[in-house]
C-alpha cells in the first residue's frame, strides 16, 4: 500500500540534528530497519527518519497499525507518549512536549463539558449519544504544573521558565535554546524583553543573549550599591540550573524506584542533600552581594 506522509505529524515532533540522522542511516545501512513504522490506515505516524533512508537506499522495512487512534488528537498524544519517554529529547523539548499535552487533554476537557451540558439540557446531538466521538482513553484532570514536571523529568521552576518561553519569546530565542546556545533559565529572562529587543539579541549570538539575560536579571532586583568586580560574575544562572539538574535528576531515580532499589533510595537521599547544600550556597552568595 502507498504509505501517506503528512508534514504535520513530520513536524510535530523537532527533527534530528545531522550527526543523529546520519548515525541513524549508518545503523540502518549496517542492520536493516529493526523497528516497524507506526500507521495509523495509509498515514505514517512513527518513523519518519527511517521512512525517508529506507526510501532513498531501496531497503525493506515493516509496518504496524496502531487500532486505537480515533483522532488526530489520539495520534498527537501517543506521539508525545513516546518521545517524552525517549533519553535523546531534551529538557526544553520534554518540556514544550508536556504543554502540548496539557493543552490537548484540557481542550478535550471542554469537549467533554459541553457535551456532559447538552446532555443534561437534552439538546444532545445523535451521534454524541452513540459515543461516536469520545475519545479512546478515560478524560483526564486538569495537569498540574507539579506533575507536568514529574512526567517530563523536570523541576517545577524549569516547567515554568518553559511555559514563559513557549508563551513569550520570540521564534529565534526559541531556536537557540533549543540549539543549546542559551540556557533554559536565560532564555525565560531574554523572554521578558520586547520581541524586537529579543531578536537583536539574538541576532548578536550566545554572548548578547546571556548578557540580555543578565540585564533583565538585574533589573528586577532591587538597587544596591556597586559590586566590586569579582562579584560581578553571573554565578545565579550557573547554580540555579545545577540545582534544576538535579531536581531533574532526583525525579527521575522516584520513578524508577521499587522496594528492591536500596542503591537508588541512597543516591535520591545523597542527590537530595547535594540540592540543599547549593540551595545554602546559593542564597550565602546573594546575602554577601546585598552587603557589597
Amino acid at each position: 500500500m502507498d504509505i501517506v506522509v503528512k508534514e504535520e505529524l513530520k513536524a510535530y515532533i523537532d527533527p534530528l540534528t545531522a550527526d543523529e540522522h546520519d548515525a541513524l542511516e549508518r545503523s540502518i545501512l549496517a542492520e536493516g530497519c529493526r523497528d516497524a513504522l507506526v500507521l495509523w490506515g495509509d498515514v505514517l505516524v512513527d518513523g519518519h527518519n527511517r521512512f525517508g533512508i529506507c526510501q532513498k537506499h531501496g531497503l525493506p522495512f515493516n509496518t504496524v497499525q496502531n487500532t486505537r487512534f480515533q483522532s488526530m488528537e489520539d495520534v498527537h498524544l501517543w506521539m508525545i507518549e513516546q518521545h517524552l519517554g525517549r533519553r535523546s529529547v531534551s529538557d526544553f523539548q520534554r518540556g514544550v512536549l508536556a504543554l502540548r499535552k496539557r493543552d490537548i487533554l484540557a481542550a478535550r476537557k471542554q469537549v467533554e463539558q459541553a457535551q456532559l451540558q447538552r446532555e443534561s439540557d437534552g439538546t444532545a446531538d445523535v451521534a454524541d449519544e452513540a459515543g461516536e466521538d469520545s475519545p479512546p482513553w478515560e478524560p483526564a484532570p486538569k495537569i498540574s504544573r507539579a506533575e507536568l514536571a514529574r512526567e517530563a523529568k523536570l523541576s517545577t521552576s524549569q516547567v515554568g521558565m518553559i511555559e514563559r518561553i513557549h508563551a513569550q519569546a520570540a521564534a529565534e530565542v526559541v531556536e537557540a535554546v533549543k540549539a543549546g546556545v542559551i540556557s533554559i533559565s536565560a532564555a525565560a529572562a531574554v523572554a521578558d524583553l520586547p520581541e524586537d529587543e529579543q531578536r537583536a539579541a539574538a541576532a548578536g549570538g550566545k554572548d548578547e543573549l546571556k548578557q540580555a539575560a543578565k540585564r533583565v536579571r538585574e533589573s528586577k532586583r532591587k538597587p544596591r550599591a556597586a559590586k566590586p568586580e569579582a562579584a560581578e560574575m553571573d554565578f545565579e544562572e550557573a547554580d540555579e540550573e545545577q540545582i534544576a539538574s538535579r531536581d531533574a535528576e532526583v525525579l527521575s531515580a522516584l520513578e524508577q524506584l521499587g522496594e528492591d532499589a536500596p542503591a537508588l533510595r541512597r543516591r535520591v537521599v545523597a542527590l537530595t542533600r547535594e540540592n540543599d547544600t547549593l540551595r545554602a550556597q546559593l542564597a550565602a552568595l546573594r546575602k554577601q552581594l546585598e552587603v557589597l
